[in-house]
């Protein structure tokens, strides 16, 4: 990806380009934590999850739960990247008070899973290959609670322990629209994997966001972190203050100091939290109570085999079997829901071949739109995969047109049952009997001689024509049978 693709920003001494690298917390979907037995579930009281390996009581011991180093794999064969049959847990010293070990067990120099890449989409078309540094397994904290007490802060250690993800991007981003598209997308294929629900309102994915700005092509700048972001759309506000921050001070003819900073959404600004420390301060060393994590190339096999199809193979394979464009292809595998929907929708259809892009057209634009309009999940719609497909079949194949169909949806939507019987009931059917038709066509071009002139001269005036004659069929005549009607009594 060239630096041209990215938005630079002008500054009062020229142009400025944002380098930004993103630490990724994904939480392992698993049911236990990731050295302990405890549960994982979200929302439980306070300190109920908490077994006392989690507590660090003296003389516990972790036992490396399988579950989350299967997930693992899986995420870095999704993310297309090196597996490492051998990997190491070390001790990433520091002291806070959500973490009772007084160190969080983690990956330093030996990760469970090495280089890898995410293409992102961006606006008008255009590409990047974002790459993967490295994807480890580690502990996350408890969580203090400052405003149970207005003389102490609690600690929940619900959290402490459960399995995390942290994926590092290489510094390959280059503007706020890069990094949302990024992290959505990663987001994406973590929940087509199945190894992270990406629930971002309940912490599950996080981001931590590395922003640093250098003239173009120069050297790196020096870096601030901002952590903690479970939003993308404020990611991509602290992106933009941030590098603007930093411009502002170097052109000023101050220097950056590097540090850790929070994003406040409120004020849309970045404030100073502490300096940042560098891996020598937390004085990692391997861990003495838990032997190297080793596995085989069959352990690794066996995932691969039971990948499930990623949304770039369904995107390549929607274009390619129904002629979508990749836009719309692009729409229906951007949330596995969405893809699973459509592919209900085909599986219901009589002929997918002839009615793919059709069943694509409705599930996006009616059946979205609506949704989107009332504020509904896809798992919340009045309008069943099924029912869709059988309001697709019936244009298909001739039986209702498009305009009637959308009369049809709007009563499914409202009332339930099968458009099939619907149809029949309401006498929904189009009329596809010319001498039905005729009688109608012959009426209005004796009531328009002058519109019969216009069109014999300039044949694309025969729309008008049609528009007529399906007004007076309430909608039920077939457009194609009456366009082609019209032009034989034209003679054009």
């Amino acid at each position: 990806m060239s630096a041209t693709t990215a938005k630079l920003i002008k500054g009062s001494t020229g142009d400025w380009e944002t380098v930004i690298g993103l630490e990724v917390h994904a939480q392992v979907t698993s049911n236990a934590k990731l050295f302990s037995g405890a549960s994982t579930a979200f929302g439980g009281e306070p300190n109920s999850h908490v077994s006392l390996v989690d507590a660090a009581m003296p003389g516990m011991l972790p036992v490396i739960n399988e579950e989350c180093v299967r997930q693992a794999v899986t995420t870095g064969l999704g993310l297309n990247a090196k597996i490492n049959l051998r990997s190491v847990f070390d001790r990433k010293n520091y002291f806070y008070p959500d973490s009772p070990q007084g160190y969080q067990i983690s990956q330093y120099k030996s990760p469970i899973v090495g280089e890898g890449e995410v293409d992102v989409e961006l606006d008008g078309g255009k590409t990047a290959t974002i790459g993967i540094e490295r994807l480890h397994l580690e502990q996350d904290a408890g969580k203090l609670l400052h405003d149970q007490s207005p003389s102490m802060s609690y600690v929940d250690l619900n959290r402490c322990g459960v399995a995390l993800m942290e994926i590092v991007s290489k510094p390959d981003i280059r503007d706020a629209e890069q990094a949302k598209a990024y992290v959505t997308k990663l987001r994406s294929i973590l929940r087509y994997l199945g190894t992270c629900d990406g629930d971002m309102e309940k912490g599950s994915l996080r981001a931590d966001v590395n922003v640093s700005v250098r003239k173009p092509g120069g050297p790196l700048g020096t870096r601030c972190e901002i952590k903690n972001m479970n939003s993308i759309t404020f990611i991509g506000q602290a992106i933009e203050y941030e590098a603007r921050r930093q411009i502002g001070i170097i052109e000023d003819g101050g220097t950056i100091d590097q540090e850790t900073r929070l994003f406040d959404p409120g004020k849309g600004e970045t404030r100073s939290m502490r300096s940042k420390e560098e891996a020598h301060d937390y004085r990692y060393f391997p861990d003495p109570d838990l032997l190297p994590l080793e596995f085989s190339d069959a352990f690794v096999a066996e995932l691969k085999a039971n990948l499930p199809e990623l949304p770039d193979q369904k995107k390549a394979r929607f274009i390619a079997e129904f002629g979508l464009s990749p836009y719309d292809a692009g729409v229906l595998v951007a949330e596995r829901e969405s893809a699973d929907f459509y592919e209900t929708v085909l599986a219901g259809l009589a002929d997918k071949s002839r009615d793919g892009k059709l069943a694509a057209n409705w599930v996006i634009n009616e059946l979205f739109g609506r949704l989107n309009k009332e504020g509904r999940a896809i798992t919340g719609s009045p309008v069943s995969a099924a029912q869709l497909a059988a309001i697709v079949d019936l244009i298909g194949e001739g039986t209702i047109s498009g305009k009637i169909a959308k009369d049809l949806f709007e009563i499914v939507w409202q009332e339930g049952g099968d458009p099939r019987a619907i149809v029949e009931a309401r006498g929904m059917k189009q009329v596809t009997d010319l001498s039905a038709i005729e009688k109608v066509v012959d009426d209005i071009i004796a009531a328009n001689p002058d519109k019969v002139e216009q069109a014999k001269a300039k044949p694309q005036l025969v729309g008008w024509f049609v528009g007529q004659v399906m007004k007076s069929s309430g909608g039920k005549a077939n457009p194609q049978a009456v366009n082609d009607l019209l032009k034989s009594k034209l003679g054009i």
